[in-house]
Protein backbone atom coordinates (compact mmCIF):
# COMPACT_ATOMS: atom_id res chain seq x y z
CA UNK A 1 0.00 0.00 0.00
CA UNK A 2 2.84 2.19 1.07
CA UNK A 3 4.89 1.64 -1.98
CA UNK A 4 1.52 2.25 -4.43
CA UNK A 5 0.88 5.63 -2.50
CA UNK A 6 5.10 7.01 -3.44
CA UNK A 7 3.99 5.63 -6.90
CA UNK A 8 1.24 7.12 -7.20
CA UNK A 9 2.75 10.68 -5.36
CA UNK A 10 5.42 10.63 -7.91
CA UNK A 11 3.98 9.71 -11.00
CA UNK A 12 1.16 12.64 -10.12
CA UNK A 13 4.29 15.32 -9.26
CA UNK A 14 5.53 14.36 -12.66
CA UNK A 15 2.22 14.63 -14.60
CA UNK A 16 2.41 18.26 -12.82
CA UNK A 17 6.20 18.91 -13.55
CA UNK A 18 5.52 18.40 -17.87
CA UNK A 19 5.36 21.89 -19.53
CA UNK A 20 2.25 22.86 -21.26
CA UNK A 21 2.65 23.39 -24.51
CA UNK A 22 1.22 26.48 -26.84
CA UNK A 23 0.44 26.02 -30.31
CA UNK A 24 4.06 26.50 -31.89
CA UNK A 25 5.46 23.74 -29.55
CA UNK A 26 2.20 21.16 -29.88
CA UNK A 27 2.68 22.14 -33.77
CA UNK A 28 6.50 20.94 -33.92
CA UNK A 29 6.46 17.96 -31.52
CA UNK A 30 4.32 16.86 -33.88
CA UNK A 31 6.56 16.22 -36.50
CA UNK A 32 4.28 17.07 -39.45
CA UNK A 33 4.78 20.97 -39.74
CA UNK A 34 8.04 21.44 -40.31
CA UNK A 35 7.80 24.12 -43.12
CA UNK A 36 4.83 25.79 -41.06
CA UNK A 37 7.23 25.86 -38.72
CA UNK A 38 9.91 27.46 -41.02
CA UNK A 39 7.12 29.85 -42.33
CA UNK A 40 6.07 31.12 -38.89
CA UNK A 41 9.72 31.93 -37.93
CA UNK A 42 10.51 33.51 -41.41
CA UNK A 43 6.85 35.84 -40.34
CA UNK A 44 7.98 36.44 -37.10
CA UNK A 45 4.74 34.94 -36.06
CA UNK A 46 6.58 32.65 -33.45
CA UNK A 47 5.94 34.57 -30.44
CA UNK A 48 2.54 35.46 -31.54
CA UNK A 49 1.52 32.14 -31.11
CA UNK A 50 2.80 31.22 -27.97
CA UNK A 51 1.13 33.97 -26.91
CA UNK A 52 -1.77 34.04 -24.37
CA UNK A 53 -4.56 33.35 -26.97
CA UNK A 54 -6.77 31.48 -27.48
CA UNK A 55 -6.22 30.82 -30.96
CA UNK A 56 -7.64 28.21 -33.65
CA UNK A 57 -5.25 26.93 -36.27
CA UNK A 58 -5.70 25.43 -39.44
CA UNK A 59 -2.10 23.96 -39.95
CA UNK A 60 -0.97 22.63 -43.35
CA UNK A 61 0.89 19.40 -42.75
CA UNK A 62 4.41 19.45 -44.59
CA UNK A 63 3.04 17.64 -47.72
CA UNK A 64 0.67 20.70 -47.65
CA UNK A 65 3.18 22.55 -48.37
CA UNK A 66 4.71 20.34 -50.55
CA UNK A 67 2.21 21.32 -53.43
CA UNK A 68 3.33 25.02 -53.90
CA UNK A 69 6.06 24.62 -56.75
CA UNK A 70 9.01 24.87 -54.64
CA UNK A 71 9.90 28.55 -56.84
CA UNK A 72 6.54 29.79 -55.41
CA UNK A 73 6.73 28.74 -51.77
CA UNK A 74 10.78 29.91 -51.59
CA UNK A 75 9.78 33.02 -52.79
CA UNK A 76 6.80 32.90 -50.47
CA UNK A 77 9.28 32.54 -47.57
CA UNK A 78 11.21 35.81 -48.92
CA UNK A 79 8.12 38.15 -48.73
CA UNK A 80 7.50 38.74 -45.30
CA UNK A 81 4.11 40.95 -45.50
CA UNK A 82 2.62 38.74 -48.05
CA UNK A 83 3.59 35.61 -45.81
CA UNK A 84 2.65 37.01 -42.63
CA UNK A 85 -1.03 37.52 -44.93
CA UNK A 86 -1.43 34.20 -45.59
CA UNK A 87 0.15 32.50 -42.30
CA UNK A 88 -2.50 34.96 -40.11
CA UNK A 89 -5.06 33.77 -42.81
CA UNK A 90 -4.94 29.99 -41.23
CA UNK A 91 -5.77 31.56 -37.76
CA UNK A 92 -9.43 32.88 -36.29
CA UNK A 93 -9.22 34.07 -32.83
CA UNK A 94 -10.71 32.18 -30.02
CA UNK A 95 -10.99 28.51 -29.32
CA UNK A 96 -13.62 26.90 -32.04
CA UNK A 97 -13.37 22.76 -31.39
CA UNK A 98 -14.70 20.72 -33.71
CA UNK A 99 -17.89 19.92 -32.43
CA UNK A 100 -19.01 24.02 -32.68
CA UNK A 101 -17.96 24.04 -36.56
CA UNK A 102 -20.60 25.29 -38.55
CA UNK A 103 -20.47 26.13 -41.76
CA UNK A 104 -20.27 29.96 -43.16
CA UNK A 105 -17.63 33.12 -43.17
CA UNK A 106 -15.40 33.28 -40.46
CA UNK A 107 -13.44 36.37 -40.06
CA UNK A 108 -9.46 35.65 -39.84
CA UNK A 109 -7.20 37.21 -37.77
CA UNK A 110 -5.57 38.81 -41.60
CA UNK A 111 -9.35 40.08 -41.57
CA UNK A 112 -10.16 38.42 -44.33
CA UNK A 113 -12.73 35.60 -44.05
CA UNK A 114 -12.59 32.44 -45.04
CA UNK A 115 -15.47 29.91 -46.14
CA UNK A 116 -16.29 26.60 -44.00
CA UNK A 117 -18.09 23.64 -45.30
CA UNK A 118 -19.60 21.00 -43.62
CA UNK A 119 -21.03 18.46 -46.14
CA UNK A 120 -18.89 15.74 -46.66
CA UNK A 121 -16.46 16.56 -44.21
CA UNK A 122 -14.91 20.04 -43.22
CA UNK A 123 -13.56 22.14 -45.45
CA UNK A 124 -11.95 25.53 -45.02
CA UNK A 125 -11.77 27.51 -48.60
CA UNK A 126 -11.39 24.12 -50.31
CA UNK A 127 -8.55 22.76 -48.09
CA UNK A 128 -9.70 19.34 -46.46
CA UNK A 129 -9.86 18.98 -42.51
CA UNK A 130 -7.98 15.99 -41.56
CA UNK A 131 -7.98 15.83 -38.43
CA UNK A 132 -9.31 18.10 -35.45
CA UNK A 133 -9.20 18.65 -31.68
CA UNK A 134 -5.49 19.04 -31.47
CA UNK A 135 -6.15 20.87 -28.19
CA UNK A 136 -2.91 23.15 -26.64
CA UNK A 137 -2.73 25.25 -23.73
CA UNK A 138 -3.41 28.42 -26.19
CA UNK A 139 -5.64 27.43 -28.51
CA UNK A 140 -6.96 24.05 -30.62
CA UNK A 141 -4.98 23.11 -33.76
CA UNK A 142 -7.14 21.31 -36.87
CA UNK A 143 -5.07 20.44 -39.21
CA UNK A 144 -5.48 20.72 -43.37
CA UNK A 145 -4.54 19.38 -46.49
CA UNK A 146 -4.03 22.40 -48.48
CA UNK A 147 -2.18 25.98 -47.66
CA UNK A 148 -5.43 28.12 -48.15
CA UNK A 149 -4.66 31.72 -49.66
CA UNK A 150 -6.27 34.79 -48.61
CA UNK A 151 -8.71 36.41 -51.36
Amino acid sequence: MKKTLIASALALSAAFSVQAKDIVDTAVSAGSFTTLATALTAAGLIDTLKGKGPFTVFAPTDAAFAKIPKADLDALLKDKAKLTAVLTYHVVAGKVMAADVKAGKVKTVQGSELTVTTAGGVMVDGAKVSATDVVADNGVIHVIDSVIMPK
